[in-house]
């Protein structure tokens, strides 16, 4: 039977993500439009945005938050080309943009004494190798993958080596252990929804101390610069960004803090995460030809939520284009790169109930696409 029910808000892209319930751009606060970033009232926009996440976000004393130039890609690229070198490195990947670090640091940086520590999808590695007197560079969560590492109890407190984190699906959807992550990079188009283009930098202490007594041996590019005459560039932790950033894109990121601020903070958010992730586990566990490609809970994602289907790939093709066509499920197929199959994105500004009306179509189209190619 075809379903009557449609989802409300059909976007469930894993970038850019929906944008938060209730959201409209015309209540957005425009004054900071056509102003320079370096004005008085440009500059307190941004340093808005790295103190009202450092805020939210709880990060302990000292850390550091940062908006950059490119995304995630950008905030990840810039610490690893002005970090890394100092000491043997641990890369761990289990998907395609972890995947792209190790290339990063294996190819480009061509650094020595590397290890790479992989998994197929759906699966993560042995955490139980990783050296942590080694810099570790890692993705908290694989968004291609849907499999995520379960905590940070394999991250040695008392570690001599930084730790590199790639956390653009999983802040704000998870409880990061900041005490146990050195640089932290995350991109506004994820969990809160926001636009792309920049990218979010948090860095420890112990990750301020590396850039202010060690230089790479390579020339770092002006975006990657962060300091000047061995000194940390404080101003670029309170909003003075290295190039011009979009102020739209900037008060879009200001109105999903607010969001976040308005319903409960960081538990909110990632309590709305784990209630979409609930959702399609049901699901799931009551039809036997869908599956989660992370089969073990303990490493699912609750954000990119990856899933196979028992279809051959054109089929697979055929039953996300009959979710398109009837406006129910925009953007879930598989990443060009992963195994065949559906992604639906469960962050924090997907409402519950849009999962829910998805999930009879799901089965219609399965059934449609199973009977008809």
């Amino acid at each position: 039977m075809r379903p009557q029910i449609k989802p409300e808000n059909p976007n469930f892209s894993s970038g850019p993500c929906a944008k938060r319930p209730g959201y409209d751009v015309n209540q957005l606060d425009l004054s900071v439009l056509g102003r320079s970033h370096r004005a008085a009232i440009g500059k307190q926009a941004l340093k808005s945005a790295c103190l009202d996440t450092a805020r939210i976000l709880g990060l302990p004393e000292g850390y550091r938050v940062a908006v950059v130039p490119a995304s995630d890609t950008g905030a990840m690229e810039m610490a690893m080309w002005s970090m890394l070198g100092e000491r043997p490195v641990d890369v761990l990947y289990w998907e395609s943009f972890g995947k792209g670090w190790a290339t990063d640091i294996n190819k480009q940086l061509k650094l020595d004494n590397v290890r790479t520590l992989s998994a197929d999808y759906g699966h993560i590695p042995d955490l139980a190798q990783v050296n942590c007197d080694h810099d570790v560079v890692f993705t908290w969560n694989g968004t291609t993958s849907g499999a995520c590492v379960p905590d940070a109890d394999w991250i040695d407190d008392n570690r001599s080596g930084l730790t590199f984190c790639d956390a653009t699906s999983a802040v704000f959807a998870k409880d990061l252990p900041w005490d146990k992550l050195d640089v932290v990079t995350y991109s506004w188009q994820k969990v809160l929804g926001g636009e792309g283009g920049h990218g979010m930098l948090i860095l420890s202490p112990r990750a301020v101390q590396r850039l202010e007594n060690y230089t790479p041996a390579w020339p770092l590019p002006k975006i990657f610069r962060m300091t000047n005459g061995g000194q940390l560039t404080e101003d670029l932790f309170t909003g003075a960004t290295i190039n011009t950033p979009s102020m739209l894109c900037v008060v879009d990121y200001l109105d999903a803090l607010n969001w976040v601020d308005s319903i409960g903070g960081v538990p909110a958010t990632v309590k709305r995460c784990n209630d979409n992730l609930a959702v399609l586990e049901a699901f799931v566990a009551q039809h036997d030809w869908i599956d989660f490609l992370a089969k073990d809970k303990a490493v699912r994602s609750n954000t990119s939520v990856c899933l196979s289907v028992e279809l051959s790939g054109d089929q697979v093709k055929a039953m996300i284009k009959l979710l398109e066509q009837e406006q129910v499920a925009y953007d879930i197929g598989a990443y060009r790169d992963a195994p065949a199959g559906l992604r639906i994105w469960c962050g924090a500004t997907v409402e519950t109930a849009n999962i829910q009306a998805l999930l009879p179509w799901l089965e219609w189209a399965y059934n449609e696409a199973k009977s008809t190619h």
